[in-house]
């Protein structure tokens, strides 16, 4: 009798490159993907209905991102393990999303044939890096969490994290308050909060803050080989 198949759920924005992993993946004999999701919010809720072993989690996306969506997975599926797919690389960064829940972290600048090794080694029960994330880690002591910022974004509320991520793609508080379902007022209140806790006093400067913690970020599409 044949092993049971590892399932594997692709959360990411860009088409192009869920075809892609999905390709790599398929490839493989013991994993099988079983769903593709464009945004944070619909991984969520793909999760909660497929209940696939594995989800391969962009963070940048759109209506919520990877961190916000790594989070509500692992409060309502916590058997489901979570690899983050990221530009960022920075070691605060790498520790400050692991705290969210997430079982691996993968760069996406490496070769996407460590992909598979990784849905392996998270389904093992092991967390698993890119490796010269992992290498640093090893020659490392474990550092106080505060370089990129990610100390205070795990911090904010989820949905500061959503109403911060919707400020940095320009959406007005019209349009967030209709995206979120709640009023006007309420958005506003939220926006103080996070100009508050974060320090930064205007709009351009919360933005930067998004794309420097990877909330939001430029495509950097994962290399496939």
């Amino acid at each position: 009798m044949n092993e049971k198949k590892i399932t594997v759920l692709i959360a990411d924005d860009h088409m192009v490159v869920r075809e892609g992993l999905r390709k790599l993946l398929d490839a493989e004999q013991d994993i099988e993907v079983i769903g593709e999701a464009a945004n944070g919010r619909t991984a969520v809720d793909m999760t909660v209905t497929l209940h696939p072993d594995v989800v391969v989690m962009d963070i940048a996306m759109p209506q919520m991102n990877g961190l916000e969506a790594t989070r509500q997975i692992r409060k309502v599926v916590p058997k489901a393990r979570v690899i983050i797919l990221s530009a960022h690389s920075d070691d605060a960064y790498v520790e400050g999303v692991m705290t969210l829940g997430a079982n691996g972290y993968l760069i996406k600048q490496s070769s996407a044939h460590v992909l598979s090794e990784a849905i392996r080694e998270v389904q093992n029960g092991n967390v698993f890096f890119s490796p010269d994330i992992a290498k640093r880690f090893k020659k490392r002591k474990q550092k106080t969490l505060d370089r990129n910022g990610m100390s205070k974004a795990i911090h904010l509320s989820s949905r500061e994290l959503e109403v911060l991520q919707q400020i940095a793609e320009g959406e007005a508080n019209k349009k967030m308050a209709a995206n979120l379902g709640i009023s006007i007022k309420t958005i506003e209140k939220h926006r103080e909060h996070l100009m508050s806790k974060l320090d930064i006093h205007d709009t351009a400067g919360l933005t930067r803050y998004a794309i420097a913690t990877g909330i939001v970020e430029n495509s950097v599409q994962l290399t496939i080989l």
